[in-house]
């Protein structure tokens, strides 16, 4: 089984090492994806391997794709193959794990609207806007999508992913 994490620098650390490091544990191959190969730095200083850029991705090879908050989404949504990569997630009704401001990826592939979301406090105005049912919860969960606000929901958010992955 392999996981997907699209990033980029300035992401928030623990949002994607917990999710990277935990699935890892459970055995899982984490294939962390950005703009160019090399390493991505957090917020916080961590720096992460990139196994291979937007373009390189095939979503049919993942069984999950995380989008870990941070300022990394700001500069991911911008870039068309990240978009699409999502939208495949969802047309394959595979899980998509947003975070904190993971889900402005979401919201530029044009993908909540209707659907039940949370995110950081700052970013839920623009879910509304786009169309989401937006609820300030540590975890909502709406068939295939998994949303959690920050740092603090790691926790509940791990365990969400776990069981849709059956691990």
């Amino acid at each position: 089984m392999k996981a997907l994490i699209l990033s980029a620098d300035h992401f928030e650390d623990s949002e994607l090492l917990v999710p990277y490091y935990r699935l890892k544990e459970a055995g899982v191959e984490v294939v962390v994806a950005s703009l160019s190969r090399g390493a991505i730095t957090g917020k916080h200083g961590y720096e992460v391997a990139v196994d291979k850029t937007f373009d390189e991705v095939n979503p049919d090879d993942y069984a999950i794709l995380i989008l870990p908050g941070g300022a990394a989404p700001a500069v991911v949504r911008h870039e068309p193959m990240a978009l699409e990569i999502a939208r495949k997630f969802f047309t394959g009704n595979k899980p998509v794990a947003a975070i904190c401001h993971g889900p402005q990826i979401l919201v530029s592939a044009g993908l909540l609207q209707g659907r039940r979301a949370t995110c950081y406090k700052s970013v839920a105005d623009e879910l509304k806007e786009a169309g989401a049912l937006y609820e300030d919860r540590e975890l909502v969960v709406d068939a295939n999508l998994i949303t959690s606000r920050q740092p603090a929901d790691l926790p509940t958010f791990m365990r969400e992913i776990m069981k849709h992955l059956r691990l």
